[in-house]
């Protein structure tokens, strides 16, 4: 059996503090990779953040994250991970909530 690959690695060549690192993040792609790079730039300790796709066919991405000040950039990923999750529950529930209060039409599709 093969090892598992960690969802998160740290790529080779990051600063020992970990104030600048470029991150792979396995099976993922634009829909985390957007999102988890907007949250991260709104945090003023950030000096920057971006991320690519290194080929269509391949099953991650890369972030870069660099930080003021030396701080670390991986604990800003987590954060900003914790905060994505916070953002996406109180989507999720406010559009049940939503479905629940609001008339909507519905139907029934017969094959």
């Amino acid at each position: 059996m093969a090892d598992a690959i960690p969802k998160i690695q740290i790529l080779k060549g990051a600063e020992l503090n970990l104030s600048a690192a470029t991150y792979q993040i396995h099976d993922e792609g634009h829909t985390l990779g957007n999102p988890l790079r907007w949250m991260l730039m709104k945090n003023p300790k950030v000096e920057f953040c971006g991320y690519s796709l290194p080929h269509p066919s391949e099953n991650h991405f890369h972030l870069r994250v660099q930080m003021y000040d030396n701080l670390s950039s991986l604990t800003a990923l987590l954060t900003a991970l914790a905060d994505l999750d916070k953002l996406f529950e109180t989507i999720d529930d406010t559009y049940k909530e939503s479905l629940q209060r609001d008339p909507i039409e519905r139907w029934d599709e017969e094959s």
